[in-house]
């Protein structure tokens, strides 16, 4: 194919220090209503001067774009549209590749949405549209499963170098000889918490173990205002429609209505709080809806529970401004799936909520329990329910854990910092030449 062997004739007359980094980023689906975490990262790598170039493998089809998403500078692209776009020229390199993907079916296996077939031509097609673009310095796939697999054939088609991100299911549901396949060629293997980083390490051959990094999920300081002196920002005395806060302590958390969210235990807490007057709005959509509704009416609480469906970044952040408590209780389901750090509560962090939640995952490395927040164990509906109790009946220790948590924000999870380490590890060849 046309894109094999050309990509060092490309640049070997570009001079030296002339351009900025140019990276290849690579998704499953975008925009990603849920996934606004790999947005920021990006919107970051554009402030630090990248030329980033995305291609998604398909299109997210959600309702709901995140206004933001207009801020990415050059076109998104979709690997759909390329199939059939490759050139086939019976190259050497293009046989050896062909011959990887045709002997090794299994390398999709597991958690996947394509099989290793339709990746090695999505790499082929993806190959021959970066040809004669001009120099591309690295490639990033975002998600252990199928856009890592998509990197790991267009590096070997074209000898450009990658580095991928691991989260969550996409990283617990590859078979570990396929992901020990991905992660061997890759320059780096990013994950976003202790806990993902530890099961790489267990997990991955002892000579890859240098190239594991720890990177977390950061948000941008300036989309949040800081915390008050004394309190959390403009809460207590909020209107939202016709319904003061004032008296009421209004909880919110935010999520896709799906099972390791949680949500049955989080309703379940919130029956053991009577007598204390409290409002939860739950933010976000999912398979689960119906079957939260009823749980909603079967415990009574149709009157303090609200289902307020999806809404977009903007309004999430508005959202949780007018609120007093964050509450997500997330847990390992049964099938494996799970969370990392969750990015809405980072979020509720920076906003200064202080947040009750559980251990599950990588929340660890966010949440130190009565320091920056409050946490129980997956599924200890009765110390949930204690936990959100303790908050909304003591401003002090709200306006305590508050002020924490957005110190925290500051100082470990802030997007630029997380975009700098990234930046390293991409650029780690230096600018292709």
């Amino acid at each position: 194919m046309s894109g094999i062997a050309s990509f060092g004739d490309q640049v070997e007359t570009d001079p030296v220090g002339a351009r900025p980094l140019r990276v290849v980023y690579l998704v499953r689906s975008w925009p990603r209503l849920s996934q606004t975490f790999v947005l920021n990262e990006v919107l970051a790598m554009q402030r630090a001067g990248v030329v980033v170039d995305v291609f998604s493998m398909v299109r997210a089809e959600e309702a709901l774009v995140q206004p933001d998403a207009a801020m990415v500078s050059r076109p998104v692209r979709y690997l759909s549209d390329l199939r059939g776009t490759a050139t086939r020229v019976e190259t050497d390199t293009y046989r050896r590749a062909l011959e990887v993907a045709l002997n090794s079916p299994n390398l999709a296996g597991g958690y996947a949405n394509a099989s290793t077939m339709e990746c090695f031509h999505s790499a082929a097609n993806l190959a021959s549209a970066l040809d004669g673009t001009g120099p591309v310095d690295h490639v990033h796939a975002h998600f252990a499963h199928d856009p890592t697999l998509v990197a790991y054939f267009l590096h070997l088609l074209t000898g450009l170098s990658y580095s991928f991100t691991a989260h969550a299911r996409d990283l617990y549901g590859v078979p570990p000889e396929a992901l020990i396949t991905r992660a061997r060629p890759a320059t780096a293997v990013v994950t976003c918490c202790e806990a993902n980083g530890h099961y790489l390490r267990a997990t991955l051959t002892a000579d890859l173990s240098d190239r594991i990094s720890v990177i977390h999920h950061g948000v941008d300081l300036a989309a949040f205002e800081a915390p008050q002196p004394g309190g959390t920002p403009s809460m207590r005395t909020q209107v939202s429609g016709d319904r003061t806060t004032s008296g009421v302590t209004r909880i919110i958390s935010v999520g896709r209505l799906v099972q390791k969210k949680g949500f049955e235990d989080l309703l379940a807490a919130c029956d053991q709080l009577d007598p204390v007057r409290f409002t939860l709005d739950i933010y976000g959509e999912g398979p689960l809806l119906a079957q939260l509704e009823a749980e909603r009416h079967r415990l009574n609480l149709d009157d303090r529970v609200t289902f307020q469906g999806a809404r977009v970044h903007r309004q999430i952040l508005k959202a949780m401004a007018e609120a007093d408590i964050f509450a997500l209780t997330p847990y390992v389901t049964g099938h494996g799936d799970r969370d990392g750090v969750p990015n809405v509560l980072v979020e509720a962090m920076a906003s200064g909520l202080p947040v009750v939640t559980t251990t599950a995952g990588g929340i660890g490395d966010l949440v130190e329990h009565d320091h920056n927040g409050l946490l129980a164990e997956p599924h200890s509906v009765g110390t949930i329910a204690g936990n959100l109790h303790a908050l909304i009946t003591d401003a002090g220790r709200r306006s305590r854990l508050a002020a924490a948590a957005r110190r925290t924000v500051e100082e470990r999870f802030n997007v630029a910092s997380a975009a700098s380490r990234l930046i390293s590890l991409f650029g780690a060849n230096g600018p292709a030449r």
